[in-house]
C-alpha cells in the first residue's frame, strides 16, 4: 500500500481532515513558504493529533542543532531535508532523516547516490530555480522509477493532484506520495475534497496494480 503524506499543513481543522481522509502522515514546513508554520503552532497541531500519524518537519539549510531542538518541541517523527545538506548532516538526524532531491533530468540522479544507506528515504521533487518545492510541477516519472534501484524508498512529489497522482502511482509504485499545492484552495489552506480525492485515487492504483 502506497503511504500518503499531506505536506504544507497549518491548521488544525486540514490537520484533521487529512487525517480522517486517509492520510498516513503531515508535512509541516518551517523553512521560508507560503506554508511555513512556527514551531509553536506546529506543536499545538501534533497535541491534537490521533495516535498512529506521523508528522514530518521540512527544513531547508537549517542548522542540526536548531532542527533537533524544534523535534523535542515539536515531537517530530521525520525530517525532510530540502536544501543542500551533506550526508554527514544527513547522519546526524538519524534516524529520523528523509533527503528530497530536485529532479530536472538523468544528470539529477548522480547527487542521489551518495545518500544512499544513509536516509530512510528519498524524496523526488521537480526542479525549479525559484523554489525548492510546492510548484505545482511535476517531473519525467521515468525518473523516479530508474531512483528506485538505488535500493532506498521514494517518496514520489512535485505536482501530484487527483489528476494525476493514480497514473504516477501506477507508473511508478513509489513507497509513499508527498501532496501539497495540489489539494490546496491557495498556499497553506487545504481543499477537503481535493484531498479526499487525491487519497481514494491513490487507493484505487494501489488496487489496480495488485
Amino acid at each position: 500500500m502506497t503511504r500518503i503524506k499531506i505536506c504544507g499543513i497549518t491548521s488544525r481543522e486540514d490537520a484533521l481532515v487529512a487525517v480522517d481522509a486517509g492520510a498516513n502522515a503531515l508535512g509541516f514546513i518551517f523553512a521560508k513558504s507560503p506554508r511555513q508554520i512556527t514551531p509553536k503552532q506546529a506543536r499545538e497541531i501534533i497535541s491534537s493529533l490521533p495516535p498512529f500519524v506521523q508528522t514530518v518537519g521540512v527544513f531547508v539549510n537549517e542548522r542540526s542543532s536548531n532542527i533537533k531542538e524544534i523535534i523535542g518541541l515539536c515531537g517530530l517523527d521525520l525530517v525532510q531535508l530540502h536544501g543542500n545538506e551533506s550526508v554527514e548532516e544527513c547522519i546526524s538526524l538519524m534516524p529520523r532523516t528523509i533527503k528530497a532531491f530536485r529532479i530536472q533530468d538523468d544528470s539529477s540522479l548522480e547527487q542521489i547516490r551518495p545518500y544512499a544507506g544513509k536516509v530512510r528515504a528519498f524524496v523526488l521533487d521537480t526542479y525549479s530555480k525559484q523554489a525548492r518545492g510546492g510548484t505545482g510541477k511535476t517531473f519525467d516519472w521515468k525518473l523516479a522509477v530508474t531512483a528506485k534501484q538505488v535500493g532506498v524508498p521514494v517518496i514520489l512529489a512535485g505536482g501530484l493532484s487527483p489528476a494525476n497522482i493514480g497514473e504516477a502511482v501506477s507508473l511508478v509504485r513509489p513507497f509513499a506520495v508527498d501532496i501539497n499545492s495540489g489539494v490546496e484552495d491557495s498556499p497553506g489552506k487545504k481543499n477537503s475534497l481535493l484531498v479526499r480525492q487525491a487519497v481514494a485515487a491513490v487507493r484505487q492504483a494501489d488496487q489496480n496494480n495488485l
